[in-house]
């Protein structure tokens, strides 16, 4: 049996359980991050994150090539066992873990690098939770998105933010709420590592100071329907901003069942930037035996 200390952390809902392994000497089997995420068995989350210095995982060199200064690898892991290559609330959750932890302690203002398998991710700690820039987004094609309680497929668009999204919007909050997300909606075609699916409705109204209003559940890929996914709220914006076209503005504000997430598109010199903001918690600590 292996004995982990952990921490317990949400933003929004979205849940993970946290460990700190700076030298890369904690590997965790599939087996045991499903017994980790278990509801009933386990801890209960829908990911698990390990807090390991970039240096000490193989991931971590091209990362320290791209930043030098991006001291810590989020290391993530989906509910079923398999890698991810980012995750929009975690890495607001992680360092909110790191400064907890005391790994770092960043003055006020400053942005923290942090290394993902989607690249190196900046973070600004604020008053009220933390910034992610997600960085350059892709359109990622076209899709049919069939799911429980849809009559017919409906079209879905593809985003691409380090991770694969599909999203689809729908008539109104009847639909939205009538969604059955305990089985995975059906894609065509398929993609080829699959991908989040979020789907998505506007408040009413649809524009309020400047802000544009929407809501959003999400089936995650490896995770089942979760309570809010960052990357998803992202991807539902950009999607429903190229939907509506020129007028949609560049702020959005997006509930999902955990509570409201903040998007902001913006350009920079590489090309347009999107980034989310929201909160972050720790909510206990403790240690649990692993088979």
């Amino acid at each position: 049996m292996t004995t982990l200390s952990f921490t317990k952390g949400h933003g929004t809902g979205n849940d993970f359980v946290l460990f700190s392994d700076p030298d890369g000497q904690i590997d965790l089997t599939p087996a045991q991050i499903r017994q980790l995420c278990d509801r009933h068995f386990g801890v209960g989350a829908d990911g698990v994150i390990r807090a390991v210095r970039s240096k000490s995982i193989v991931e971590g060199a091209a990362i320290l090539a791209e930043e030098p200064a991006a001291e810590w690898f989020m290391d993530y892991w989906n509910a079923d066992g398999s890698p991810s290559e980012m995750c929009g609330n975690g890495i607001r959750v992680y360092v909110h873990y790191l400064i907890e932890q005391g790994f770092i302690t960043p003055e006020r203002r400053d942005t923290i690098p942090i290394g993902t398998r989607a690249g190196v991710k900046d973070v600004l700690p604020g008053v009220s939770g933390y910034t992610v820039d997600l960085g350059r987004w892709r359109p990622g094609g076209e899709y049919l998105v069939n799911a429980r309680g849809l009559r017919v497929s409906r079209p879905g668009l593809g985003i691409n933010l380090g991770n694969p999204h599909v999203v689809t919007v729908l008539s109104g909050d009847a639909k939205l709420d009538g969604l059955d997300l305990s089985q995975e909606p059906e894609l065509g075609p398929l993609p080829e590592h699959g991908a989040n699916v979020e789907f998505v409705v506007p408040e009413e109204p649809l524009l309020k100071d400047g802000v544009a209003r929407i809501r959003m559940r999400v089936h995650e890929r490896g995770a089942g329907e979760t309570l809010s996914c960052g990357t998803g709220a992202a991807a539902a914006a950009l999607a429903f901003r190229h939907w509506g076209g020129d007028q949609m503005p560049n702020s959005w504000s997006v509930e999902v069942p955990g509570g409201r997430l903040g998007v902001r598109m913006f350009p920079t010199e590489e090309g347009e930037h999107v980034s989310l903001s929201g909160p972050a918690a720790l909510v206990y600590s403790g240690t649990v035996e692993l088979a």
